[in-house]
């Protein structure tokens, strides 16, 4: 499959979403890393499974400086195992409902990640509690049909990542930040949650 019918199936699979910017950019460094995967043969679903792993050992080696690569491995993963899907034809609901699962224990071990170097557990509980049902909100609103629920927050997916990151380099360093960190992403968070509660809301009353 060439770039431009890639592009096209993933706006299809989107709901017609419109490819532009960062989005663009993305799409076209996927594009280039799920190239070789495909000659192995490696499938969507491995890519999925390595994500979790990934993920796992990022909580696990949290105090680590390796946690970081860990960090940003299991995102690409969770970002190119879609990818894959489309290019090598191999979409399913079991893929796209494995995704999701995946996508939302992954999370989960970054929660613990967070806490394991020193964030307030509290903090970092709702603020995962905020995450979890924003993605819900969409997945569920998804499921009943409505597809142009998609607003941008400012705190999508890899953003949590950035959050993590940071609050991981600052526990190499020693610097003891990472109460601040979990703070800003916990109001960031929050913040995006009811951006997506109001646009629900305004598609669901809309068809009334």
């Amino acid at each position: 499959m060439d770039l431009d019918n890639f592009l096209t199936e993933w706006s299809e699979l989107h709901g017609g979403a419109e490819i532009s910017g960062f989005v663009k950019g993305w799409l076209r460094i996927s594009y280039i890393l799920i190239k070789p995967l495909i000659r192995l043969r490696i499938t969507p679903d491995l890519v999925t499974y390595a994500g979790l792993i990934l993920g796992f050992l990022t909580w696990q080696r949290a105090s680590h400086p390796i946690a970081i690569l860990f960090l940003v491995l299991s995102l690409i993963a969770d970002g190119i195992d879609g990818s894959l899907a489309i290019a090598s034809q191999r979409t399913s609901r079991w893929g796209a409902e494995l995704d999701s699962v995946v996508d939302r224990v992954v999370e989960f071990f970054w929660a613990l990640a967070f806490i394991a170097i020193g964030a307030p557990i509290a903090v970092v509980a709702v603020a995962w509690l905020s995450a979890f049902i924003q993605e819900y909100v969409r997945a569920r609103a998804a499921g009943v049909g409505y597809r142009t629920i998609g607003v941008i927050t400012l705190s999508e997916r890899p953003v949590r990542a950035i959050f993590l990151a940071v609050a991981l380099l600052m526990h190499v360093l020693t610097f003891h930040f990472t109460g601040v960190i979990a703070s800003m992403w916990l109001v960031v968070q929050m913040i995006s949650l009811v951006m997506v509660l109001r646009d629900t809301y305004a598609a669901l009353r809309s068809d009334n």
